[in-house]
């Protein structure tokens, strides 16, 4: 082609197309290639400092040593020197003393809720709103009560409530009537319940758990602390068990909670953090701290 070439004289290779297509022979320009060997030497320099080439199963070491796990360390180290005067802090006192400073309580929320979503919102949902089947802990409804002492029992220790099946001891009648009753008493604040099933409610021994107001409180004490063994209030409009409602209340009355052998039992059980493990007293303090702050207590 070169002897064809029609650009006689110009710094090509003789490769042309189409007429007047031709591949030149012109260097590229002095700053590419300033950039390319500064690339190379970099790329080098970078090799001998950081680890780069895989060598078996490891790669080179580079003479820094760097590794992601010491630059790890390092930066929580440094997150562990910003929070030390807090945490010191914290250790030495009670949920209580630490919801009375408003600082430390800022501190507490937001280290805690790392804690809650690792540990709790799998169950209660990432703001505390409940997911299907489990306790809202945003709003003021507590099934064993919502003050700091109680939460901490709960989170310590587990909750593991239990309501006896009723399918060999009340009559079909009688379930219908107490399954509207309930419905009665959340949609009316507790006011508006039927004599009859007020009746079934009190001479069946429901009583022993709910209370006798229904409210779900067997002793209110004189410091605003409540007796309860986690039965649900039923003066109230919110129901433990989704989607509530006649049939819901029906389902819990005839087959109970937390009833082995009895497989349509409604199953609500809360681990023991503590004894497994899981949160340390420390973790768990600020997490009585999170969880009351999300819907008060009593």
């Amino acid at each position: 082609m070169a002897e064809n070439n029609p650009f006689p004289g110009e710094n090509n290779t003789g490769h042309v197309w189409d007429d007047n297509l031709r591949e030149l022979k012109n260097p590229p320009p002095r700053w590419w290639m300033m950039g390319f060997w500064a690339s190379i030497l970099f790329v080098i320099g970078y090799s001998l400092l950081y680890p780069t080439w895989p060598v078996g199963q490891e790669p080179t070491q580079g003479v820094l040593g760097w590794t992601q796990m010491k630059e790890y360390e390092k930066g929580m180290e440094q997150v562990e020197s910003k929070r030390a005067k807090f945490e010191d802090r914290i250790r030495g006192m009670s949920a209580n003393e630490i919801l009375a400073d408003p600082g430390l309580t800022q501190y507490t929320l937001a280290s805690a809720k790392v804690l809650f979503g690792d540990n709790c919102s799998a169950c209660h949902g990432s703001g505390g709103q409940g997911n299907p089947g489990y306790p809202v802990l945003a709003d003021d409804d507590w099934l064993y009560g919502g003050g700091t002492a109680k939460i901490t029992e709960s989170i310590t220790g587990g909750r593991q409530g239990a309501m006896t099946p009723h399918q060999t001891i009340l009559t079909e009648t009688e379930v219908d009537t107490l399954a509207n009753w309930v419905v009665q008493m959340s949609e009316t604040a507790g006011q508006g319940g039927s004599d009859e099933g007020w009746t079934l409610f009190k001479s069946k021994g429901c009583t022993a758990c709910h209370g006798q107001e229904a409210n779900g409180i067997l002793v209110a004490l004189p410091n605003g602390d409540v007796v309860t063994v986690g039965a649900a209030n039923l003066t109230d409009g919110i129901w433990r068990f989704e989607p509530g409602g006649y049939e819901s209340a029906r389902h819990t009355i005839l087959y109970g909670v937390n009833q082995s052998g009895v497989p349509e039992s409604r199953g609500a059980v809360m681990p023991a953090f503590a004894e497994a493990g899981k949160l340390s007293e420390q973790e768990i303090k600020k997490l009585v701290v999170y969880v009351h702050s999300l819907g008060g207590g009593r």
